[in-house]
């Protein structure tokens, strides 16, 4: 069998290489494709074709991909959380120093003089009593959002003697392992706003974090503390943090999201999007991503999806797969179960996830499955989508 995946940017070589050639057909126009391998293509904009069965994501937001619309059809969005997690706390750790020793200012402000040696030596001593800035050690970090990138960027921020704050309500047991026992807890966001000099987020973009960093939790902070944003955009309530640093209250914003309205902001220091731009954490992202989808597309497993239950079935000899999204509702897998015992086939193994309103099941029988029962499965209502997988996959 071979699998055809499309690719909407550039991916990484290291990536695409996990893609066997034998088995795979790559390409940046292919028609039919299984599966599409995206980093920043808007997908919202494009017409997906009925053929796909996963979306990989060489990141971790998925905010150009329409998760909604791929759950409805029953196909998972893998993407990769970790895989750029040191580039992204790397330049977290920068744009704190950036904030905190007013490098920005201070190398415009080398760029812009003349003159002979002796007046530029003049000119340095004389100017930079503009730039005095602060040390880190003892200053309070508080980092919202304990997944991959805030963790790293916690415990670097510690090493560096910094008293760190964090807060997050749903840390995995995993990321609770790697955080250091140095880092204290904040009881509420409004309580990290309240107790930080400095605040970092690090949280995906959705309903409950849209303008997470809004006029009210700025209020809290200490008079000309930083904001830093390597998240996304809408995290925060850009028109709230530009009206803090007018009036004072707050010192600087660090954002990887400029704007016509905060590019030109004198305390504002905006990067072109550079979290995860280094060639390590492309070919990472691009490593995982492409695994992920090729472990799916072959044995139906689920590693890192955003929409889709973590499902990973050690496969049985022989015999067929059947990979079945669905509704979560009530007896699916009993009528699952209940169609293959009527064809007299027999299940040697299955395993059945849940994740809110999805449910994702993977069943094992041996021998092969007739296309009448597998079309049976799949005209079960709540069924979402329904693949079988050979042996051989």
């Amino acid at each position: 069998m071979t699998f055809k995946v499309l690719t909407l940017n550039n991916i990484a070589l290291a990536g695409l290489e996990r893609l066997p050639r034998d088995r795979y057909e790559v390409a940046s126009e292919i028609g039919h494709p299984d599966a599409v391998l995206v980093r920043s293509a808007d997908m919202h904009k494009v017409e997906l074709p009925a053929s796909i069965k996963a979306i990989g994501r060489a990141g971790a937001g998925v905010n150009n991909i329409p998760v909604e619309e791929m759950s409805r059809r029953g196909v998972p969005v893998f993407n990769a959380p970790g895989a750029n997690a040191n580039a992204v706390k790397e330049l977290v750790l920068g744009g704190i120093l950036l904030a905190a020793r007013n490098l920005c200012e201070a190398w415009d402000y080398v760029r812009t003089l003349e003159g002979s040696e002796e007046e530029l030596h003049r000119a340095v001593e004389s100017g930079k009593k503009r730039f005095v800035g602060l040390e880190l050690p003892g200053r309070s970090l508080g980092v919202v959002g304990l997944g991959a990138i805030g963790v790293e960027v916690a415990n670097a921020a510690l090493s560096l003697g910094m008293q760190v704050i964090g807060f997050d309500p749903r840390i995995t047991v995993e990321r609770a392992w790697q955080l250091s026992s140095g880092v204290r807890q904040a009881t509420s966001l409004d309580d990290l706003f309240s107790r930080a000099q400095m605040v970092t987020v690090h949280v995906p973009l959705g309903e409950g974090t849209r303008a997470l960093v809004n006029a009210d939790r700025l209020a809290l902070m200490k008079p000309g503390g930083v904001v830093l944003n390597f998240a996304r955009g809408g995290v925060v309530d850009e028109a709230a943090v530009l009206a803090a640093l007018d009036e004072g209250s707050l010192g600087r914003y660090v954002t990887d999201f400029p704007s016509a309205a905060n590019k030109g902001h004198p305390k504002v220091i905006a990067l072109p999007h550079l979290g995860a731009s280094t060639r390590e954490a492309e070919e990472n992202c691009a490593i995982m991503v492409a695994e992920n989808v090729r472990d799916f597309l072959e044995h139906g497993n689920i590693r890192h999806s955003v929409n889709f239950p973590e499902s990973v079935l050690p496969r049985v000899a022989g015999g067929t797969r059947l990979a079945i999204a669905n509704a979560n509702v009530p007896n699916m897998v009993g009528q699952i179960s209940t169609a293959l015992a009527a064809a007299q086939l027999n299940i040697s193994d299955l395993l059945n996830k849940s994740r809110g309103e999805l449910a994702y099941t993977l069943v094992d029988v041996d021998g092969q499955v007739p296309e009448d029962v597998a079309a049976r499965i799949g005209s079960i209502q709540g069924v979402l989508s329904l693949r079988m997988i050979p042996a051989a996959a």
